[in-house]
């Protein structure tokens, strides 16, 4: 539907509320309910008048940013959309409540508070649109990202830091997301506020988190709880936490319910491959070497994990030689009863695997899902690398532990069940920024590069640079901007005290730990519960009556609390005299990433100088149009274009950051992740490079 029918319709569906609201009888306790529904509806018509001309203008000119026409897909549109998905929420609400207000069964109060949670969502939507059209003006044409070093990042993240984000969290949650995927947001969404709450509580170990399986029922019944609670958590627990939730799923029972619902394989183990200097042919003249060292950033040479993963049995993989790498995780070889130990010739392509999580959290465990049916679908082997995690392995440690694994696997592809003549290089978020770093480092050390990338949803500018993609930070629940800039500091190592010894550093044991205290704590936490249920019972005080009002404040903000020293951000100042959007009653001094290394071409490839990434193998990124880091792959893709690198960039619709890991959940989910397994197939069958630019595996 067209924006302009869209807003049309807007404005009549309001109107039909509230001359259908006035034509009601409405009893003496629905009076209160009818006004605030009639106000709240004229508080929509009066957004929708000011949001029509910013999306038509976003419209005339958001396709000068695209990477080209049969390429739809930049920050800008994605606004648009979103916009157009909040507003076309509201029509269909409305139109419900215009034909059943009259009912003597229609709910008043529990729909005015839906009307009222998205009229706020609608209100700083509009907001986002004022501040994606100042860097729409401030930047060059086709240019996504400001490069200025200070004013609009500051102005962004001071917005951030003091508008009100709950309504996003709350009965508006996912509302711009695919259908099929809302109920899991909100599973997240719960889950973590339980666990966050928990988790300032106890002090004796985050594995007293186990009392939020019992509390979260509040946070289910009240969404406006759920989404203050949820502001507070993305906006002041640290680090820790949020390593520790995200590697809940690494758990033994997490695991065991996704190796029942994934495909079965017949190698899945586990590596240590040793810290050894490796002779590499140069890819300029085989009959020259050069030798490439483990990997030593912070704390010296080390090891490096990674997990086998192939569907077949091949040769090399049940080997003595591979074998005595290997380290105790469960089953080593998963082969069924009946199976003869025939193993299959060796594969002519191999994949190489690099897994996200923000350079602070998850393994390849997390990933097993996904890479179990890719083997599988591909029928050849997968090695994934477990990198040392930031913060205490910051960059460059997770580079060199990729590099020496990717040099490690084409000197010992025969080892791995395959010859290496093809060789692709697959991550998502954080591993594919592994994947081109890799890459590059490959091509400055003259070793033969991959035969191709395949990169979902890529951070290739980790710095605090503003994108209209980027403001989509401010509403999402699995990538805030508080959050963001977390990682970046940690992988950056800005404010790390101290690196644990690499002994220490053993990446699948080290994030075990949280969630062994959490099960065997569980007891405890229980216990916990039923005070947590005698306290809910105790007449509430009067603080607590206040902390449970809304969340949001007129123009001129909240009056600081006594326990709140954060000072109210500057706000911005480009928005019309008669708007002011909602102000956030959980103000924090979010740390800005500002060290020199955040510029560094392997940290942030869209940065990289000409030289370092020519040459780069044929790149495929997977994105979505929903994902702040989407305007990263654009601009990605536009910097090869123009240097005439082969790149492809495909846009999926309506999927959130981090879709690979949720293929079990929706149909698109799964079809994106098919996507990649396409480009992958690409790689494999692209037609042969001419001679000098790559050699097969060394056997």
């Amino acid at each position: 539907m067209d924006h302009k029918e869209v807003f049309a319709a807007l404005q009549t569906v309001c109107s039909e509320v509230i001359l259908a609201l006035d034509g009601s009888v409405s009893n003496s306790s629905n009076v209160d309910a009818t006004d605030r529904l009639k106000g709240v509806m004229k508080q929509i018509q009066e957004h929708g008048r000011a949001v029509e001309p910013l999306i038509t203008g976003f419209t005339t000119v958001y396709h000068h940013y695209d990477l080209d026409p049969q390429t739809p897909g930049n920050g800008y549109r994605t606004l648009v959309k979103v916009v157009q998905s909040c507003v076309i929420h509201i029509i269909q609400k409305a139109r419900y409540i215009a034909s059943n207000c009259t009912g003597a069964f229609f709910r008043m109060d529990h729909n005015v508070v839906e009307i009222e949670a998205y009229c706020s969502a609608l209100c700083q939507l509009r907001a986002l649109l004022y501040l994606a059209q100042i860097i729409l003006n401030d930047n060059a044409h086709g240019q996504l990202y400001s490069q200025d070093e200070g004013g609009l990042r500051e102005r962004f993240v001071q917005e951030y830091i003091s508008m009100h984000k709950a309504c996003f969290y709350g009965r508006c949650l996912g509302f711009q997301f695919s259908p099929s995927l809302r109920p899991f947001l909100q599973t997240v969404v719960i889950s973590m506020v339980s666990f966050g709450e928990n988790y300032k509580k106890q002090q004796t170990g985050i594995g007293m988190a186990a009392l939020s399986f019992f509390t979260s029922g509040k946070y289910v019944v009240d969404p406006e709880l759920r989404g203050k609670e949820f502001e507070r958590i993305t906006q002041n627990l640290d680090m820790q936490f949020w390593k520790t939730f995200w590697n809940v799923t690494e758990s033994g029972l997490f695991s065991s319910l996704t190796r029942i619902a994934s495909s079965v394989v017949q190698v899945n183990v586990t590596l240590t491959v040793p810290a050894e200097g490796l002779s590499l042919p140069l890819a300029s003249d085989p009959n020259l070497s050069v030798t490439v060292n483990p990997p030593v950033a912070h704390w010296g040479p080390g090891p490096v994990n990674v997990r086998l993963i192939s569907h077949t049995l091949r040769q090399g993989q049940d080997s003595a030689e591979l074998l005595a790498l290997s380290r105790p995780e469960g089953p080593q070889l998963s082969l069924p009863g009946s199976f003869n130990r025939q193993t299959a010739p060796l594969s002519p392509c191999l994949v190489i695997h690099f897994h996200g999580g923000g350079f602070v959290a998850q393994t390849s465990k997390s990933h097993e899902n996904y890479l179990k049916s890719w083997s599988k679908d591909l029928n050849v082997p997968i090695l994934s690398v477990d990198y040392s995690l930031a913060p205490e392995a910051p960059f460059p440690r997770a580079l060199e532990e990729c590099f020496y694994a990717y040099c490690w696997a084409l000197k010992n592809c025969h080892l791995l069940g395959s010859t290496a003549e093809r060789v692709c290089l697959v991550g998502d978020s954080a591993g594919g920024n592994l994947c081109i770093t890799v890459s590059m480092r490959a091509i400055s050390h003259g070793v033969r590069i991959p035969d191709g990338i395949v990169a979902a949803y890529p951070a290739t500018l980790l710095t605090s640079d503003a994108s209209p993609s980027r403001l989509l930070t401010l509403i999402d629940p699995l990538l805030p901007l508080s959050v963001l800039y977390k990682c970046i500091n940690a992988y950056a190592g800005a404010g790390c005290q101290s690196v644990q010894p690499a002994q220490q550093l053993d990446t699948l044991v080290a994030l075990g730990q949280d969630t062994v205290k959490m099960l065997s704590n569980f007891a405890q936490g229980a216990s916990n519960w039923l005070q947590t249920l005698i306290e809910q019972k105790a007449p509430p005080s009067s603080s607590s009556s206040s902390s449970s009002s809304s969340s949001t404040t007129s123009s001129n903000g909240p009056s600081p609390s006594k326990s709140n020293s954060v000072q109210k951000p500057k706000e911005v100042q480009d928005y019309p005299e008669n708007f002011e959007p909602l102000r956030s009653r959980c103000l924090v001094d979010i740390e800005i990433p500002c060290t020199p290394i955040m510029k560094n071409p392997f940290v942030s490839p869209l940065l990289a100088p000409d030289n370092l990434l020519k040459g780069l193998p044929p790149v495929h990124i997977v994105a979505s149009a929903l994902d702040a880091l989407l305007d990263d792959s654009v601009m990605f893709a536009k910097k090869l274009r123009n240097m005439n690198q082969p790149v492809t960039l495909t846009v999926v619709e309506d999927l959130p950051h981090g879709f690979l890991s949720l293929v079990q959940f929706s149909k698109e989910t799964q079809d994106a992740a098919d996507m990649c397994v396409r480009k992958i197939r690409e790689v494999f069958q692209q037609e042969e490079l001419p001679a000098g630019q790559r050699q097969p595996g060394l056997v």
